[in-house]
């Protein structure tokens, strides 16, 4: 089954999608990468993770079918929708997936209200902005960690097939990147409320450096650290082959 919708929350229409079986525990809400659509991040992962469970896919502020609009573009504010979406749909508590700005906004979830956070999945996500290689906030440099001519294109194609507004994008991405690249850093007080199980996966040749993932895998009470071979930040969620089954192991009960 996949559905379609709109949830008026917060001043915007948030958009998602609700696929698979009608599960009795809890759904997995699954959000994407920065610039992208739900089923550009996941289609790989999708068919598999459907099979016995419900998943919720939700389009971001300014993603997909989500219109932007005049509303600051925030980590903070895109946790407050998921939340409200959540609370639109009666649900108190969810499992998360979350993909680089995904994973950013999983773990603002997580920290603002861990009661709402079951098992959470963190791909090529991190918690400081110096976590990233410093060419990752400075593109001149060349450095085969940075999305490529063929990312960018995706991107754009993904974009201008179901954006409100397909102009856009250019705009739209200039927007977003601060509140990726320059975000507030997660506190001590609030890393201390990720008590639930968390996996985190990053490739090896990611934007996000291993030994920020290791310090924080030694930080946090319950958690995984996965590290793919041959992967950049931008496949790292393409790797069906090695994701799918730490993932369904980690989010079965």
């Amino acid at each position: 089954m996949t559905q379609g919708a709109y949830a008026s929350v917060n001043g915007i229409e948030l958009y998602y999608e609700v696929h698979g079986a009608d599960h009795p525990g809890p759904p997995l809400i699954m959000l994407h990468g920065g610039v992208q659509t739900f089923h550009l991040s996941f289609d790989a992962l999708l068919p598999e993770l459907t099979g016995d469970r419900r998943v919720i896919g939700v389009e971001l502020q300014g993603h997909g079918h989500t219109a932007d609009g005049d509303r600051p573009f925030s980590i903070g504010q895109c946790a407050a929708d998921v939340v409200a979406l959540l609370d639109h749909l009666n649900l108190d508590r969810a499992d998360f997936f979350g993909y680089s700005l995904g994973g950013l906004v999983s773990t603002e979830v997580a920290t603002a209200h861990p009661e709402r956070a079951g098992r959470v999945v963190l791909a090529a996500s991190h918690f400081r902005p110096d976590a990233y290689y410093p060419e990752i906030t400075a593109p001149e440099q060349d450095s085969p960690r940075l999305p490529t001519e063929e990312d960018g294109a995706a991107m754009y194609k993904a974009y201008t097939e179901v954006a409100p507004d397909p102009d856009h994008f250019a705009a739209f991405l200039e927007k977003i990147q601060p509140a990726v690249h320059h975000f507030e850093p997660w506190t001590d007080e609030q890393l201390a409320r990720l008590t639930m199980p968390i996996l985190m996966i990053i490739g090896d040749t990611d934007f996000v450096r291993p030994e920020h993932a290791v310090e924080m895998h030694n930080r946090l009470p319950d958690s995984q650290l996965a590290i793919l071979p041959a992967t950049r930040h931008m496949d790292v969620v393409a790797r069906a082959d090695l994701v799918l089954p730490m993932v369904k192991t980690f989010l079965r009960r």
